[in-house]
């Protein structure tokens, strides 16, 4: 009776054992399937017109080098836009000049692309009557902001 008791006590050993080994081993994640939650992807945020500056030249980023509100009667007058934002949209520069008298209006598409600046100029080969100015910016058609100068 005693090599019939050893049978069973060594099979319940071996599949103790089996089963123990089969619970310690390391179960590799399925591909694709790491448990980790990736993070929400960031929402739109509206584009926004940071900055208008004038001046009489651009450098290669398109800003103003040198900020100022006074011009001569035959200057090129540069406005240099910076919005933020990673929401496309459409800028729109109003150059007037003093009792509202439009003086030139040009429109831009500006890609979501994040921070960016826009230029827009104004030139007027015979000169500019002496007076003052202003040029205002739209954002998607509404008043973004403005910015007075004055030719002399």
């Amino acid at each position: 009776m005693r090599a019939s008791l050893k049978r069973p006590v060594v099979v319940l050993v071996l599949a103790a054992v089996a089963g123990g080994a089969g619970a310690c081993k390391k179960k590799t994640p399925e591909p694709g399937n790491t448990g980790v939650v990736p993070p929400a992807a960031p929402a739109s945020a509206p584009m926004a017109v940071t900055s208008v500056n004038l001046g009489k030249s651009l450098g290669p980023d398109k800003r103003v080098t040198s900020e100022t509100t006074t011009f001569g009667t035959r200057d090129t007058i540069y406005a240099s836009v910076a919005t933020s934002g990673n929401a496309g949209g459409t800028l729109a520069a109003r150059w007037t000049f003093q009792d509202g008298q439009v003086v030139d209006e040009t429109t831009q598409t500006v890609g979501a692309t994040g921070p960016a600046v826009t230029e827009f100029h104004v030139t007027k080969p015979s000169g500019w009557p002496t007076g003052n100015y202003k040029v205002e910016v739209m954002l998607n058609g509404s008043a973004a902001q403005s910015k007075e100068f004055r030719v002399q």
